[in-house]
């Protein structure tokens, strides 16, 4: 089973993406240029909105090259309260064998980083942690006959599955170790609008508080001066979730605890709500474009036919009398919805939710799917899940 969001989001003039030149990311669909934002954008404002971790109740994932010291934080505390410097020892032998070879760089503190970023769960971190400890002393003594066991052991229980809603969602991929990757069970793609672009230039000034010409130093103008790129685009968002991946990810087995099965419907819940609020951080101190989607579209089907919708924009929407871009961007999205179902049918859908933020906004293949609110949304998507894994 799987779940498929399709939105509608209009964004003030923004920088929300930046690429290498620190302009507006952007490319060209249907002929002509569009704004853009990278799905791996999106997919971190996503895992660190706060109601992704308030609606899971476990803490997000971290991803970092300094997995050291959040390993060393808990071993130098109580109860295990372990020296500094057998810390040091202890995590320079362990990591390279179980994750990746280390960096010569260090922290002030002597942590020394990884050649690559890890990505780990809480859950994960704390194994690791407890093992480390039961197996301390012959750590020390560098004994690689039970080094060799106990990475054994702890990729036995960490292989293909994970407590971290995150992973389970947006995968992992460790090159140098591929036995402790993750196939993630969500595909972003990138935000494209559903128009043409054309990047506009903000050409800014700073002032200096104290400066003071006089007549012998006839200081004046501004104390700096610079240029921001920014564009004004409505974007169209696909989302693609496999159920049976995150349930697989999250080891809701057949034999799985109640609170394992509740895990993962928390985890699609919180995954629609981040969906909704989440918004990328570029440039926001700047611009402050905090603009909620203005539609939104949920399908819950059966089998592996998947319906991206972006090529309802092909050609290019432009803004008509005094509509501006939301109203016929939903319309050709809809009109397009109208021609899948058409030509494909419905059998494999199990649910579609509507959720326009005008309530007067008109809809022709989709106005029977309206719902009311994001709370009625949300509740559509989750009623049509199966209580249990298939």
């Amino acid at each position: 089973m799987f779940i498929e969001l399709h939105i509608i989001q209009n964004f003030a003039p923004s920088n929300l993406n930046r690429d290498d030149t620190g302009n507006p990311k952007d490319c060209e669909f249907g002929g002509v240029r569009r704004a853009r934002v990278s799905s791996q954008s999106f997919k971190r404002a996503i895992r660190l909105a706060p109601v992704f971790a308030q609606t899971t109740r476990v803490d997000v994932a971290i991803r970092s090259r300094w997995v050291m010291r959040a390993l060393r934080k808990t071993l130098v505390a109580a109860p295990y309260s372990k020296p500094d410097e057998e810390i040091k020892n202890v995590l320079e032998y362990f990591i390279p064998a179980y994750f990746s070879k280390l960096d010569k760089k260090q922290d002030t503190s002597g942590n020394t980083r990884t050649a690559v970023l890890l990505y780990l769960g809480p859950d994960e971190l704390q194994t690791i942690t407890t093992a480390l400890v039961e197996n301390w002393d012959a750590l020390l003594m560098q004994d690689g006959k039970m080094l060799s066991a106990l990475t054994r052991d702890l990729i036995k229980q960490q292989q293909g599955v994970t407590g971290a809603p995150d992973i389970a969602l947006f995968g992992r991929m460790l090159a140098e170790k591929p036995v402790l990757n993750m196939e993630a069970a969500c595909q972003v793609a990138h935000a494209i609008s559903t128009h043409r672009v054309t990047m506009e230039m903000d050409f800014f000034t700073a002032v200096d508080d104290l400066l003071k010409p006089t007549e012998e130093d006839d200081e004046s103008g501004a104390g700096m001066m610079g240029f921001t790129g920014f564009d004004s685009p409505c974007f169209y968002r696909y989302i693609r979730l496999d159920w049976e991946q995150l349930v697989n990810n999250l080891k809701v087995g057949a034999e799985a605890t109640a609170e394992e099965i509740l895990l993962a419907r928390r985890t699609v819940e919180a995954f629609l709500r981040a969906v909704v609020e989440a918004v990328p951080t570029g440039k926001q101190n700047t611009f402050a474009a905090h603009n909620p989607p203005s539609f939104m579209l949920a399908a819950v089907r059966k089998g592996s036919f998947a319906w991206s919708l972006a090529n309802a924009f092909e050609k290019p929407v432009y803004p008509r009398g005094n509509s501006g871009l939301i109203v016929p961007s939903v319309e050709k999205l809809d009109t397009y919805w109208g021609q899948l179902v058409k030509i494909y049918g419905i059998s494999s859908l199990e649910k579609v939710a509507a959720l326009p933020l005008d309530p007067g906004l008109t809809l022709d293949a989709l106005n029977g799917a309206r719902v009311v609110d994001l709370e009625s949304w949300i509740g559509a998507v989750l009623e049509a899940l199966p209580v249990k894994e298939a």
